[in-house]
């Protein structure tokens, strides 16, 4: 039996990076034998087991040979002759097809290391085009890598669009697209996951919704860079820099213009009312994906109240306190900061707009605290009772806001 380091692991090593969890490949083994070592078995579609001591992963050496249509029709082969070669091979990218040995001698014999070196994201064989979430994990792997200077070889692009054009996409499950770009939302550059989407084809597919983004015009003295699809790929790139690996507010910043796409082409580039008109097309996204409540709802309060917070200076206090309500702000606090950061994003996801400051933010987050603090127990031992507790606990608010609002500092 002979035991390898794989993936992630040598990859990020030979990238200078802190590598994440080790995953080791068996070559020469069985189950029976893995069990008798005391591994656990954990593997439900092949044979993987966890190291009695370390936990870590340890899968025996398997080819997959396709059987079906979709990222599930594949029958492997995890027989104790398969070569370490022949499980590189099925691997996604060459980045990710290099094993070290006990020694830390790399086994690359799909030159990973020399694309590592050229910052190539380039596919091992033909086999990558029977799983199509490889495309998904292509785009993701551009959201990590872009900013170390990474493109998708040409070739390797040339496949994903023809997998595109051959339906495969289509048979993704929901649960697996939500995981690939909930996990691109929380890299350096989601941006990039969104054009290496569209540039297969396959945004289109994925996220319709977004894809119609592009080619809408805004007005340049607001938005300079014009195209409301370019204008949502910096707003995420923003959002993962003000907020890093945080998908709830990367996904409101991914979906917070769906609206635009759907302004009459007689309004452009006006977009009178898309932060409503946006409303069913967030809940479409988030329903086929089947995308968790809790990033759903920040997704749907930012697509409808980001103007608001805009021009939050403009509103009386009274507004500002029943926009903090609508967000049910008081019984979930956290919403009202992952607001303001979200809507941050928004307004320096613009072309020169990147340095430019946004008081907003702090400003709804200052009138959130003055709110928050005050205390309805004071109130009830006034004897106040019944419906004028609220009543009393709205007006004690409000001027809290506005004390806050007013204050030189």
């Amino acid at each position: 039996m002979n035991t390898y380091l794989v993936g992630g692991a040598v990859r990020d090593r030979l990238l200078g990076r802190s590598p994440g969890d080790r995953d080791w490949v068996v070559v020469g083994s069985t189950p029976e034998d893995m069990l008798a070592q005391g591994f656990r078995a954990v593997g439900r579609d092949f044979p993987v087991f966890l190291h009695p001591h370390t936990h870590e992963e340890y899968a025996l050496a398997r080819t997959e040979r396709k059987s079906g249509r979709g990222y599930r029709g594949f029958v492997v082969d995890a027989d104790p002759t398969v070569t370490l070669q022949q499980d590189l091979q099925r691997r996604d990218f060459t980045i990710n097809a290099i094993a070290a040995d006990a020694d830390g001698e790399l086994v690359d014999p799909f030159g990973g290391a020399a694309d590592i070196e050229r910052r190539v994201l380039r596919h091992v064989s033909d086999a990558f085009a029977e799983d199509p979430v490889r495309i998904l994990r292509a785009a993701r792997f551009m959201a990590r890598f872009a900013p170390l200077g990474f493109s998708v070889a040409p070739k390797t692009l040339a496949l994903m669009q023809s997998m595109v054009a051959a339906g495969e996409v289509d048979h993704l499950v929901p649960e697996r697209v939500w995981q690939e770009l909930e996990r691109a939302l929380r890299e350096p550059r989601p941006a990039a996951f969104v054009q290496t989407l569209r540039g297969c084809g396959a945004l289109a597919r994925i996220l319709p919704e977004v894809d119609a983004l592009y080619g809408v015009p805004q007005r340049p003295e607001y938005h300079p860079e014009i195209d409301t699809g370019v204008h949502t790929e910096m707003v995420c790139d923003m959002a993962a820099q003000l907020a890093p690996n945080d998908s709830l507010i990367g996904l409101a910043a991914l979906l917070h213009d769906l609206g635009k796409a759907l302004t009459p082409a007689d309004e452009l580039p006006r977009h009178i009312g898309h932060e409503h008109n946006g409303l069913p097309a967030v809940e479409a996204v988030c329903a086929r994906l089947k995308v968790p409540a809790e990033h759903r709802e920040l997704a749907l309060l930012a697509c409808r109240e980001h103007l608001n917070v805009h021009r939050l200076g403009e509103l009386r206090a009274a507004s500002v306190h029943d926009l903090i309500a609508r967000c049910d702000g008081f019984r979930k606090p956290a919403r009202i900061a992952q607001l303001a950061s979200v809507c941050e994003a928004d307004k320096r996801g613009r072309l020169g707009c990147a340095d430019t400051p946004y008081p907003e933010a702090g400003h709804l987050r200052r009138a959130h605290a003055a709110a928050l603090a005050v205390d309805a127990r004071a109130i009830v031992a006034r004897g106040i009772t019944g419906p004028a507790v609220g009543e009393q606990l709205r007006r004690a608010r409000i001027a809290a806001i506005a004390a806050v609002c007013t204050s030189p500092d």
